[in-house]
């Protein structure tokens, strides 16, 4: 380092050089921005993950905070995301220290509502999140997690963030209802996705949509500076302009006479973007610490608790890997192997994450793909992530303004962002189908089954049984051996669940 070099160094302000602002090609300005962009993208989780978890009972019959319906959870679940996102996500950024945020996992929160939590109490179901949070946790610290995410050929790492793109944009399309699942009866035979709810678009909802998508993508087409969050906050003005006018009103629209649910196809998918009768409203904490550690193996014996902790772990685990892979080669930030240098610290907070979940009473949080929104803003460091953290601690307060940015506003985000992850497969070679099979298994898989992690691991097991197929043993690295059996045993859970209980 030269006098000049080293006088510039000096001259870079605490801030600057802990984050490494300067050295990683970005801006304080770029950082607040791209930090906006990844709390509107994801901010939705403060109102999703209290609808999947708040609104369903355990096997005693109890909604979480021992509430007796299903609305009163609500708030209660709310209020404990947010804190629980809030706190991790700083942590993410002050120890991890690259623009990744942290909050309730989507998938997971669902396996828990409607798998564990159904043969046992909430609290119990909270400890087994405790529990996998633990066990990743000590595969971290003895540096196991690390070499796993090290073992990983490129090509597949690539893979795995294309076929995130694919997917975060299907689940864009899906959430704003351009795209929707068909119901059917029992044996009749469907098409698993339509446009819209009747094979073409309707309502207003799905024109903010296609508004948001088009500016959106017009904003980043130009490199429009703040092109995503300038998008969002757009998109959610006009579906505010819209609702004031037509009153569209939310697709369920409640039960009905007979009391089932009364559903509006052309209504908004999850919120209702007016403005609120209160803007700020005191938290309700009490869900804290609701969990119990070990009840779980005295309701449904060690080996099923065991079974709950293994699948939930192995989901946690491959999903934040898959998400640190792709926001990581959005950002440009992978070194010449496709690894995020310093990942152990990322895995470290994560991992805490998994368990502060549960110990919250919001199910197992993980690293979000939605992170790529502030990256693609310019976000290159941890000072994105404490932004970010910081607007999540402020929904504590602030939950009914959150609740504005409708599905339809937000999500034209997700779409554009999904173009760009995609962009990465030029650098997968498909003239080698050694890899080209396993890759191509990797990126459908995910939008597909609406999975990460099977996307994941029909990709691995593919790898492994082709390169030994061609007896290539010298190219698989003894881990990818151990995960791809990990993945077999993950693929038979329920075969192996249905033999236990007759035996």
């Amino acid at each position: 380092m030269n006098a000049q070099e080293a006088q510039v160094k000096e001259s870079r302000s605490g801030l600057d050089r802990y984050f490494r602002i300067t050295e990683r090609g970005s801006t304080v300005g770029r950082e607040v921005r791209g930090g906006l962009a990844t709390f509107f993208t994801m901010a939705y989780i403060v109102v999703l993950n209290p609808l999947i978890i708040g609104t369903v009972a355990d096997a005693d019959g109890r909604f979480l905070g021992d509430s007796t319906q299903p609305g009163g959870a609500i708030p209660l679940v709310a209020a404990a995301t947010a804190l629980i996102a809030g706190l991790l996500t700083i942590a993410m950024g002050v120890i991890g220290r690259y623009p990744l945020a942290m909050a309730a996992g989507l998938g997971l929160n669902a396996v828990l509502a409607f798998s564990v939590a159904s043969g046992m109490s909430w609290e119990d179901a909270m400890g087994i999140v405790v529990l996998e949070g633990l066990v990743i946790l000590v595969l971290v610290l003895t540096g196991f997690r690390t070499a796993v995410f090290h073992a990983i050929p490129p090509e597949l790492k690539t893979a795995i963030a294309v076929g995130i793109g694919l997917f975060i944009a299907l689940i864009g399309f899906v959430d704003a209802g351009f795209v929707r699942r068909i119901p059917g009866a029992v044996g009749e035979v469907t098409v698993p996705v339509q446009l819209g709810a009747t094979g073409s678009l309707s309502g207003w909802p799905t024109l903010v949509f296609c508004v948001g998508l088009l500016l959106t993508a017009l904003l980043v087409a130009r490199r429009v500076r703040g092109a995503i969050l300038i998008g969002i906050v757009a998109t959610t003005v006009f579906a505010v302009i819209v609702e004031a006018i037509a009153e569209v009103g939310p697709f369920n629209a409640g039960p009905g006479p007979d009391g089932k649910p009364v559903i509006n196809p052309d209504g908004w998918q999850l919120n209702v973007p007016k403005l609120p009768e209160d803007v700020v409203g005191a938290p309700n904490l009490s869900l804290l610490g609701d969990f119990s550690l070990f009840g779980s193996f005295e309701r449904v014996g060690v080996v099923a608790a065991l079974l709950f902790v293994f699948t939930i772990m192995l989901a946690d685990f491959f999903d934040t890997m898959g998400t640190v892979v792709g926001v990581g080669a959005e950002a440009g930030l992978l070194d010449e192997r496709g690894n995020l240098p310093g990942v152990r610290n990322v895995l470290l907070v994560d991992s805490v994450g998994a368990a502060a979940g549960g110990a919250g009473s919001v199910s197992s949080n993980t690293t979000y793909i939605e992170s790529a929104a502030g990256v693609a803003e310019g976000a290159r460091t941890g000072l994105a992530s404490v932004v970010t953290g910081a607007l999540f601690l402020v929904a504590m307060f602030f939950s009914p303004l959150v609740a504005i940015v409708p599905f339809e506003a937000a999500t034209p985000a997700l779409v554009v962002v999904g173009f760009l992850m995609m962009t990465q497969i030029r650098n997968i070679d498909f003239s080698d189908y050694d890899v080209a099979i396993p890759a191509f298994l990797t990126i459908v898989l995910m939008p597909f089954t609406y999975s990460i992690t099977a996307g994941i691991g029909a990709g691995f097991i593919a790898y492994v049984v082709i390169k030994a197929a061609r007896r290539r043993f010298a190219e698989i690295h003894p881990l990818m051996w151990l995960i791809a059996a990990l993945f077999v045993i993950y693929f038979a859970l329920d075969p192996v669940k249905e033999f236990l209980n007759v035996a």
